[in-house]
């Protein structure tokens, strides 16, 4: 299914990232997994090896590899909107003492997330449910010391999603595309007590240019947000 492990390792040192052939091996079952569950359930648009390895694995590693500072030992992680499980579970599969939630709003992509837990005996907790109503449970709400999120939404409407997560001191991680400008989510930012401290750029093997937001929490969210989602929608912060 992916490249052979002295191929894909010689193409992780071009990125400074360290994946051991266990690992290597997890993440073999990971893709065959998503490819045969995704004759039945759609979950990603990428099935071949190579462009899975390049596009959603290098992608998702390199969150850590980039920001490795903002992860405590054994931190409290929430991943929103993960989907097929990008970045969490091979942030998971990195870091085995972090303690992940994965939130995804359909139930098809968390019952897949669930039996792909066991298969690759890992210990993360799959979340069905909507940010913007989770965000209100003191359970969840700034109980994270990391939240991350790949091209969920707009900026201003992820922070809105996301921010009301994170701990004081904590961090939200942005993941997205190069094309959209942060400038109008700064404002969205500070309301929602977080100020952004970072950008990193990046390019994927295949070309394609990625773009890292980290944002620290500087003071709690106001109690009003996260507002619902059609709010948030018409009426982006």
């Amino acid at each position: 299914m992916l490249p052979e492990f002295e191929s894909a390792k010689a193409l992780f040192s071009l990125y400074d990232l360290e994946v051991s052939r266990e690992t290597y091996q997890k993440l073999e079952d990971y893709a065959a997994f998503l490819v045969a569950y995704n004759e039945n359930v759609n979950l990603t648009a990428i099935t071949d090896g190579d462009g899975i390895l390049k596009k959603h694995f290098i992608d998702s590693l390199l969150l850590h590899g980039i920001c490795k500072a903002q992860f405590p030992e054994g931190g409290r992680v929430l991943d929103i909107g993960s989907g097929a499980g990008f970045p969490g579970v091979p942030l998971a599969l990195q870091r085995p003492d972090l303690r992940i939630t994965l939130l995804d709003s359909l139930n098809k992509r968390i019952m897949f997330l669930q039996q792909l837990c066991e298969k690759l005996g890992l210990s993360y907790e799959a979340v069905h449910g909507r940010a913007e109503q989770l965000a209100k449970d003191e359970t969840y709400r700034e109980q994270f010391d990391v939240v991350t999120a790949r091209a969920v939404a707009a900026l201003p409407t992820l922070a809105e999603y996301s921010l009301p997560f994170v701990k004081i001191g904590g961090y939200w991680i942005a993941m997205k595309g190069p094309g959209e400008d942060v400038q109008p989510a700064l404002q969205a930012m500070h309301v929602l007590g977080g100020k952004l401290i970072d950008t990193q750029r990046y390019t994927l093997p295949d070309g394609e240019e990625r773009v890292i937001y980290v944002v620290k929490k500087l003071s709690p969210t106001p109690t009003k947000f996260p507002r619902n989602s059609g709010q948030i929608k018409a009426k982006p912060l």
